[in-house]
């Protein structure tokens, strides 16, 4: 059966899966043949028909793929043509996205990048269902950008662009319904320790962001709200999703960054939740495991909630 969280068909005479399989490769740039299986059909114990129907929409020119080989062996990852793109666009169903993927930038350097944040995705969805939560192929997406202005650098615009910005929903066993909303950072061991810890800078100054939207002279008669208030009830929790490395030399660079951490006083009075795990973890164990380390708190490990308190209805 389909997966109940996907929209109506995009591409008119493609199967359900192959409309679905489009909407994926629209949200996500590029995935693997793996990865699509595990995202849209998961209760087919093979891909064979899901292989189809790709082959079915790559000769229509609405996908097209590159093969990747690793340990051995080779996949193909696939992404959508322009005219893919359009197909998908013009149901409406989906904010429209002005990435576009093609041959080149899918066999290039962000090609491990993108399928990692993929694979950080795909392992939320899989919990989420084992437990009986909500997280369906949509409800995570990559490099939502959010706008603020620095102390540090008046006047210049900046620009926030998590990796993905993913929708949960925590189902309780008292039938309570918490909605949660993730930033995701995902670092393959390729950069800095201190960049990564500019990067939860980057956080803790948009979360402090108010915009002033008086004209200068002009009295000022309310306290101007925070930006993120005009897109999330709460301040979304930032995680940390680190791979690319050996569990020792990822847990150094978790020791090294809260050390960074602690030392900027930005970060540490912004009042934000962040968390960090490597991405073997998170697969492996799920969200709802002690795997997190939080990045501001005490170094015991906790799940989601970064929290030992009550969360709320929205948290």
């Amino acid at each position: 059966m389909p997966h109940p969280r996907y929209p109506h068909p995009v591409a008119a005479g493609a199967s359900v899966t192959g409309q679905h399989a489009l909407t994926a490769l629209y949200q996500h740039r590029l995935v693997s043949t793996r990865q699509l299986h595990r995202m849209i059909t998961p209760h087919h114990t093979r891909s064979e028909y899901l292989r189809r129907q790709l082959q079915l929409l790559r000769a229509d020119g609405l996908v097209d793929c590159v093969n990747r080989r690793r340990r051995g062996q080779t996949e193909l990852l696939w992404w959508v043509t322009q005219d893919g793109a359009d197909a998908v666009e013009a149901t409406g169903l989906l904010p429209k996205r002005p990435y576009r993927m093609n041959r080149h930038a899918a066999a290039g350097p962000l090609q491990e990048h993108t399928l990692a944040n993929v694979e950080t995705g795909l392992a939320f969805l899989t919990h989420a269902a084992r437990f009986g939560h909500e997280c369906g192929p949509l409800d995570w997406t990559p490099e939502v950008a959010h706008y603020y202005r620095a102390d540090d650098r008046p006047g210049e615009d900046l620009a926030l662009i998590p990796d993905a910005v993913l929708h949960y929903v925590h189902a309780g066993t008292d039938q309570q319904r918490t909605l949660l909303t993730l930033f995701l950072e995902i670092d393959r061991a390729q950069m800095t320790v201190g960049r990564l810890a500019n990067k939860l800078h980057a956080y803790a100054a948009y979360h402090a962001y108010a915009p002033q939207p008086l004209a200068r002279g002009a009295r000022r008669t309310t306290k101007p709200q925070l930006a993120w208030r005009s897109r999330y009830p709460v301040y979304p929790r930032t995680l940390l999703i680190l791979t690319g490395a050996t569990p020792a030399q990822l847990q150094r660079r978790i020791t090294d960054l809260r050390s960074l951490v602690a030392a900027d006083p930005d970060i540490t009075t912004a009042g934000i939740r962040a968390g960090v795990t490597t991405l073997d973890q998170l697969t492996d164990q799920g969200p709802w495991a002690p795997i997190f380390t939080s990045v501001l708190g005490p170094p015991t490990p906790t799940d989601l909630w970064l929290t030992t308190t009550n969360h709320a209805t929205a948290a």
